[in-house]
């Protein structure tokens, strides 16, 4: 039996009690709402596979019911089907512009509703799937931060910040999106670093250095396995890059590192300046972007960078609550990161 939970949106009851006939016949639980305002409260409570949804209903349509859906991140995974007697080929492509995943035509025939429904559940099957993996993963690298007592907020504050100078660069959403995503997985690398070099209270040895440097290339594999972490692997693999080409792994130049992991780079030695850690202080936030300014003439950083940094007018107060994401260590074990070498 295919199993998953099916909320069917019809103000019928001869046209819903049919609905629930033949999906219930081939295994699905069934739940009901009448209009579009009561969908978007049965989404939200219940979290349904599907969304089996009438077009024509009163108060708020099936259109706009789909719009809103799709316009959230927490229902926009979950697949929309219209029903609809419509047959005006303007009216579908309404319906493709509001982000319906497939239509079923009334009078509705049974073997095309199964056959439809069939396969959207396996596709969000996947996606639910994708989704778990990368939560795994999410889990697994502020377990890492959670080794090191010291750098404990790290990951917020490093993906607020990466976000933050994201918006006042201008970048589109999805650059936004990997950038807080990358402020909890640039480090992810660091489960394949032995405690003696990650937790080494004083400076590192060459030999050591050189595992630890490890850790971006070990990060850029883990995250291989997703589709949905193709734009954070860059992050991942070259918030270590310097522009001058004196960085880690590939020793990349100029434009040829990634602006998603410069950003990521450049916050990530803001934080390492301004926090305090037990071999040194915090500095006041206008002494470490007196740094990152040397940093900038030693051809490390992207004058631009540093200056967007000013124009938000950073700062280390607390963040907004509810928000969070994100870490880079490269700073914490004695040598890894830019001025805090």
């Amino acid at each position: 039996m295919p199993g998953g939970t099916i909320l069917v949106v019809e103000d019928s009851d001869a046209n819903a009690r049919l609905l629930e006939r033949l999906l219930t016949r081939d295994g699905y639980r069934v739940q009901f709402a009448r209009d579009g305002a009561e969908a978007l409260e049965a989404v939200s409570r219940d979290s349904p596979d599907l969304v089996l949804m009438d077009v024509m209903m009163p108060t708020l349509d099936g259109f706009e019911t789909c719009r809103r859906l799709k316009g959230q991140a927490a229902t926009r995974l979950i697949p929309v089907v219209l029903v609809t007697a419509l047959q005006d080929r303007g009216d579908r492509i309404r319906g493709l512009e509001v982000g319906a995943d497939d239509f079923v035509t009334k009078p509705v025939h049974a073997a095309e509703l199964t056959a439809r429904v069939r396969s959207l559940m396996r596709i969000k099957r996947y996606t639910d799937d994708l989704d778990t993996a990368e939560s795994v993963i999410l889990s697994l690298a502020l377990t890492i931060e959670a080794r090191d007592t010291t750098t404990e907020g790290h990951c917020q504050r490093l993906a607020h910040y990466a976000v933050r100078l994201g918006r006042e660069l201008g970048l589109a959403d999805e650059g936004i999106d990997a950038l807080a995503r990358g402020g909890f997985l640039h480090d992810i690398g660091k489960v394949g670093i032995p405690d003696a070099v990650l937790l080494k209270p004083s400076a590192l040895t060459p030999e050591e250095f050189a595992i630890m440097k490890q850790h971006t290339v070990i990060g850029d594999r883990l995250c291989g396995e997703l589709r949905s972490l193709r734009r954070v692997r860059p992050i991942v693999r070259h918030h270590h890059e310097r522009l001058d080409g004196s960085g880690y792994p590939d020793g990349l130049r100029g434009t040829a590192v990634p602006l998603l992991a410069q950003i990521m780079g450049i916050v990530d030695v803001f934080d390492a300046l301004t926090t305090p850690r037990p071999y040194k202080g915090a500095l006041p936030v206008a002494r470490a972007l007196d740094e990152l300014e040397i940093e900038v003439r030693r051809g490390w950083r992207d004058r631009e960078l540093l200056t967007a940094m000013v124009r938000a007018g950073f700062d280390v107060s607390p963040l907004p609550v509810g928000r969070g994401t994100v870490v880079d260590w490269a700073s914490e074990a004695g040598g890894d990161g830019g001025t805090v070498a």
